[in-house]
C-alpha cells in the first residue's frame, strides 16, 4: 500500500483497510479469537507490541485510543491549544508507555464493546479528515502543527497505516497457529 499523499487517497486507503481488517477479523476462527497471540518465539518480533496485545480486543482498543489522540489533537488545536500529538507525560520517544497504559486501561473491556468503539471512533476520525481541504492536509505551514509534517501524515498513521499494523499482527497470529 503506497502512502497517500492526497486527500482523495488517504480517504480510500483508510476505508479499504478499514474494510480488510474487518473482513479479516470476521473470518477469524473460535480458536484463533480465544488463543491468545504468542509470538515469543520469533526473534524477527522484538517490538513491545507484539508482547503487549494478547487479542483482538487488545488490537482494537489500541486503535480506538490513537483514534482519540487525534480526535483530541484536532479539537485542542481548533481551539488554538496547539499541543503534541502525543499527550504529556509521554514523548515520541515514550509513546511505548502511553501503549501500555492503553492496554492496561481496556482489559475489562469486552470484545464487543471494543468492536463497537472502534467502528464509532473510525467514522469520526474520518469524517474528520473529509473536513479538511487537500491543501490543509497535505501542504506544509497551512494547517499549525508542533512539528514539520503535514496534518494528512497524522491521518495516515492513525488509519490506514495502523489498520495495516493490526492486520499484519493478526495475519501472523493465524500463522503461529496453523
Amino acid at each position: 500500500m503506497p502512502r497517500p499523499r492526497n486527500k482523495t487517497d488517504l480517504i480510500k486507503a483508510a476505508n479499504e483497510q478499514y474494510d480488510k481488517l474487518l473482513e479479516f477479523t470476521n473470518s477469524m476462527s473460535e480458536t484463533e479469537l480465544n488463543t491468545d497471540f504468542d509470538f515469543s518465539n520469533d526473534p524477527k518480533k522484538k517490538e513491545r507490541h507484539w508482547g503487549r496485545d494478547k487479542n483482538l480486543r487488545d488490537i482494537f482498543v489500541h486503535l480506538y485510543e490513537w483514534h482519540q489522540l487525534m480526535l483530541r489533537f484536532l479539537e485542542n488545536n481548533a481551539k488554538g491549544d496547539y499541543k503534541s500529538f502525543i499527550p504529556e507525560p509521554y514523548t515520541w520517544k515514550t509513546y511505548g508507555e502511553m501503549n501500555q497504559a492503553f492496554y492496561e486501561k481496556h482489559q475489562q473491556t469486552s470484545l464487543e464493546e471494543a468492536r463497537k468503539m472502534l467502528e464509532k471512533s473510525h467514522k469520526e476520525v474520518l469524517a474528520k479528515a473529509m473536513q479538511f481541504s487537500e491543501a490543509e492536509l497535505f501542504e506544509k505551514g497551512v494547517y499549525k502543527l508542533d512539528g514539520t509534517s503535514v496534518l494528512g501524515s497524522y491521518f495516515v498513521s492513525v488509519m490506514p497505516s495502523h489498520y495495516d499494523w493490526a492486520l499484519k499482527k493478526l495475519k501472523a497470529h493465524r500463522k503461529n497457529l496453523s
